[in-house]
């Protein structure tokens, strides 16, 4: 099981996770990536966000300052992750 101690130190813990999923990774909702990704850079849990969100495999959302995208490119560049079941974080994060 996965500790998930760390969510309760997210910059993001009581901003609205609307943020963190737009609707699409472009055109207008780019700038609310960006946003959220502004705020993932200030985080003390950035790390074990990025970390969770690589072993759950998370399709959506902005974790740890990465996009879908990103998430895609550091999975196929690193190791083989072992799939891990994701768990509901609070507030549906």
């Amino acid at each position: 099981m996965m500790m998930l101690d760390w969510t309760r130190r997210a910059a993001c813990l009581d901003l609205d996770p609307e943020l963190f999923f737009p609707i699409s990774l472009e055109g207008p909702s780019q700038s609310q990536v960006e946003r959220a990704k502004s705020v993932c850079h200030r985080c003390p849990v950035r790390e074990p966000c990025l970390e969770y969100a690589l072993a759950t495999r998370q399709a959506y959302g902005v974790w740890g300052g990465t996009d879908p995208e990103q998430r895609r490119e550091l999975s196929v560049a690193g190791l083989p992750r072992e799939s891990v079941p994701a768990q509901p974080l609070r507030g549906g994060r």
